[in-house]
């Protein structure tokens, strides 16, 4: 292999003996190889063995040791790690895999971090993993096995399972105060067939209790609705999903009468340039006045929204070139810096493999965080590690 970066625990400690820093912002990224042909854009050829790993790095733009490796701790490469998700004290991080049924926990009470593994039932294509508000229960989104898993957080122990056959779920939301889990159905596990409805389950006892399609178009319409969340104290319930390929925002709104949701769109990505709209966050509080979505098609972008007149109508503030492939954003927890992680499953155009540092005042990128990309591996996902992280409203 030419003109590559080492990537042994060698190449670690040398990092580190650069000495302490004056600043720091620590973030947790799942990555693996890039495809063949993105290393050949990269200059990297030659016989390189595939690779996964969770790298922590030191993300901020002011300190002397902007991009170092802190610590890499190695994944089976069979895995296709996918998503890292925090529970709501931040005390441990579950790991999807979109290869192996297992779902993965990181202990970040221990020093050094060690990973455990839940064995749930057949899980195929993990996407996300989403905590109810009481941190009680998380529940597992199995894309490719049509059912979402369901677990004790204190126990971690699977408890329960919902069935909804003939759907693809990937994102989840919860409402305790309404009695109702939404769950996208997003696209089959090959990427071939976009699906249109959300999922409807009582979450008392994991009923299913019918679908929403999630367009006016004529079905198939292929929107392939792909995130899901409710907006922190809004009244009524209001859930935000993102339309994947239709690229548009839609807001589910609860009505109590009828016992269900309506919807309608509030905002239309391409009429701004921009398509495949991904996550969903919001700023601080219980009552939000911003929000936060990323586009992944080329070139990636970070919007940020003024909700204060209510979360059906969204505002443009800014619109914010990162990188191909914006996906997910770790977030300080004073709103200074969005951190955007450039990668969406390694596609053709949305897998640039780098982390755009993003002042949120501003709406300027005051940096790039180029490790992983130079090294010939891409991001999966990021997060801020519990000190500096912000859950904005996830």
């Amino acid at each position: 292999m030419k003109n590559a970066i080492p990537w042994t625990f060698a190449a670690v400690a040398a990092f580190l003996s650069i000495g302490p820093a004056t600043a720091e912002i620590l973030a947790i990224m799942n990555y693996e190889s890039k495809p063949a042909d993105q290393l050949k854009n990269l200059k990297l050829s030659g016989d390189i063995p595939r690779r996964e790993g969770l790298a922590i790095i030191d993300v901020d733009p002011e300190s002397p040791n902007f991009g170092n490796i802190l610590s890499d701790i190695p994944i089976d490469p069979a895995t296709v790690a996918h998503h890292i998700f925090y529970d709501r004290t931040m005390t441990k991080a579950y790991i999807t895999g979109l290869q192996q049924p297992a779902l993965q926990v990181l202990d970040l009470t221990k020093n050094p971090y060690r990973l455990s593994t839940i064995e749930t039932p057949p899980c195929n294509v993990a996407e996300d993993v989403i905590l109810d508000e009481a941190n009680e229960r998380w529940y597992l989104t199995c894309m490719g096995s049509g059912k979402v898993i369901v677990g004790e957080v204190a126990s971690d122990e699977v408890v329960g399972e919902i069935e909804l056959t003939d759907t693809y779920p990937h994102g989840l939301a919860v409402n305790s105060a309404i009695d109702r889990i939404l769950v996208t159905s997003t696209i089959t596990p090959d990427l071939t067939a976009p699906d249109e409805f959300i999922s409807v389950v009582r979450a008392s006892d994991l009923v299913p209790l019918g679908k929403i399609k999630m367009s006016n178009a004529e079905s198939p319409s292929k929107v392939a609705p792909v995130e899901v969340f409710f907006v922190p104290g809004a009244e009524p319930a209001t859930a935000i999903v993102t339309n994947m390929f239709g690229h548009t925002l839609e807001a589910l709104v609860w009505n109590a009468d009828a016992q269900n949701f309506d919807r309608e769109t509030i905002f239309n990505f391409a009429e701004h340039g921009a398509s495949v709209p991904l996550e969903i966050y919001f700023n601080d509080g219980s009552d939000p006045d911003r929000m936060y979505v990323t586009t992944a098609m080329k070139p990636g972008h970070l919007h940020i929204f003024d909700i204060s007149e209510g979360p059906t109508k969204p505002k443009l503030l800014q619109q914010i070139v990162t990188a191909d492939g914006a996906h997910h954003v770790g977030f300080t927890s004073d709103f200074r810096y969005g951190f955007v992680q450039n990668s969406f499953i390694n596609l053709p155009d949305m897998s640039d493999g780098s982390v755009s540092v993003v002042d949120l005042e501003s709406g300027k990128v005051v940096a790039s965080m180029d490790t992983l990309k130079n090294a010939g591996f891409n991001p999966n996902s990021l997060t801020l590690l519990p000190e500096w992280n912000h859950l904005a409203g996830h």
